[in-house]
């Protein structure tokens, strides 16, 4: 298994490993395996080795520059990079344009010393929950390359899953970093909003979040203390966190009480996904959790998710007037025409503003929720919905993931076990607003005493 950001980190300090060979490993890993699955739309070898040996002095120095120095990191392309073009999956934007910024979390990796290795795969404007696009193609699975890596933050799990670079930052506005986290068995945390600063500000308004995507909870951890923190771009920025969230990481779940449901009360799941989600939450109860089986009482809340989602999609397109004809995804050109009123608008904004109350009384009652990260395992790339699905919208088969955007509350996906195919299933920790250092730490102790997230897919061995 590829080593960990934190183990990189440590090797570093004691002179064991050197920034330069870990790049060269995740140079080879691209070199390897990014023609079967294709989650890389930009890889600078020349830059990332020279940033590399920079890097290594500075370590040799006793100088590194903070806790990612000599990390081999890749950036979903969504997220503006200086001097690499951000055309997030589409043909509208203009290559040619001076990249001069990088987004807040871009501009901490590289004051911390990261290694930038390139820019992954995304959907049009990351607007679904799988990673295809007319520009890019498809990137599919680590675990079987004929399958969707998810989406939309698909060429970031996908380039983490197969060691293609320690650590990569990703963008969710319905679920797009846990979606192919599950997917793909690895980890993501979709955290408080505010708390991973956004520039510029996506169309999606603030259901759109920034968030780590590695292979362990530990540096999940590590990543969101290097790209959280205050940024005056982002007019909803927190303040930068007084403590790591590595403090307090390894204090367990003894005692704390964990709020279980199998489907919120209106999902149908895989039964291989039920069967596996049950068994973790098993592993948590017997690690000492106060468990209880209970729905957090909310209906689905899709109609109000849906007046958000489309309208910000017209917005964005609107931007590009006649330039659009039939140069984008069908399937966002449909959600971009879908027709709303201010008052529907208001109307989504009330339902919002409704289940985030619901859900801080859920949290004066239970620490952390947790449930499936999504109902199903990944189907063949190359499409929306799986095989014979009941609707063309990707929203159909997430149920877990775009209701915790709207309430804006930290949720974080651990692979919790493999199907009878071989397939990933994750386990989603919600915790309240505020609260991402305990949703850690739950997943934390959920992987202190398992090992899916050592496992390893057979395109990679």
């Amino acid at each position: 298994m590829t080593k960990q950001a934190v183990e990189l980190v440590e090797g570093y300090r004691t002179g064991a490993l050197s920034p330069v060979e870990a790049t060269q490993d995740a140079l080879a890993a691209i070199e390897r395996y990014d023609a079967q699955v294709n989650a890389f739309v930009l890889v600078d070898a020349e830059g990332a080795l020279a940033a590399a040996k920079e890097s290594e002095a500075r370590w040799r120095s006793g100088q590194p520059l903070g806790p990612g120095d000599g990390v081999p990191t890749s950036i979903k392309d969504a997220l503006w990079t200086q001097g690499w073009p951000t055309l997030r999956g589409s043909t509208l934007i203009d290559a040619a344009q001076p990249w001069d910024e990088d987004a807040p979390c871009v501009a901490r990796l590289r004051e911390t010393g990261a290694v930038i290795l390139g820019k992954t795969t995304t959907p049009e404007y990351s607007w679904k929950g799988v990673t295809d696009s007319s520009e890019y193609g498809v990137t599919g699975n680590p675990w079987d390359p004929a399958r969707t890596s998810g989406g939309s933050s698909g060429g970031s799990a996908t380039a983490v899953g197969l060691g293609m670079g320690a650590w990569s930052v990703g963008t969710d506005g319905g679920g797009s970093v846990r979606i192919p986290a599950a997917f793909t068995g690895t980890v993501a945390l979709k955290p408080t909003h505010g708390l991973v600063p956004l520039y510029p500000p996506s169309a999606f308004g603030t259901l759109s979040h920034a968030g780590p995507m590695t292979r362990t909870v530990r540096d999940n951890a590590a990543l969101l203390d290097i790209i959280s923190g205050f940024d005056p771009r982002d007019w909803s920025a927190m303040p930068t966190p007084a403590r790591s969230f590595l403090d307090g990481l390894d204090d367990g779940v003894a005692g704390l009480r964990i709020a279980y449901s199998r489907n919120l009360g209106f999902v149908a799941n895989d039964p291989e996904v039920d069967a596996l989600v049950q068994a973790a939450v098993a592993k948590l109860a017997d690690a000492g959790a106060q468990v209880t089986e209970v729905d957090p009482g909310f209906a689905d809340p899709i109609e109000a998710f849906d007046v958000l989602w489309c309208t910000g999609a017209a917005k964005l397109l609107a931007a590009h007037g006649d330039a659009v004809g039939d140069r984008v995804d069908p399937g966002l050109r449909r959600t971009a025409g879908a027709a709303y009123t201010a008052a529907d608008y208001l109307k989504a904004i009330d339902v919002r503003a409704e289940l985030g109350r619901a859900m801080g009384v859920f949290h004066q009652q239970y620490d952390v929720l947790v449930t499936p990260t999504l109902p199903l395992t990944a189907f063949p790339v190359g499409q929306d919905v799986p095989d014979n699905w009941h609707s063309p919208e990707w929203t159909s088969w997430t149920p877990y993931t775009y209701p915790f955007n709207l309430t804006q509350q930290p949720a974080l996906s651990v692979p919790c076990g493999l199907t009878s195919r071989g397939l990933p299933v994750g386990l989603q920790i919600v915790g309240a607003r505020h609260a991402d250092a305990l949703v850690l730490r739950v997943g934390q102790a959920y992987q202190a005493i398992t090992d899916w997230h050592l496992r390893t897919p057979a395109t990679s061995r």
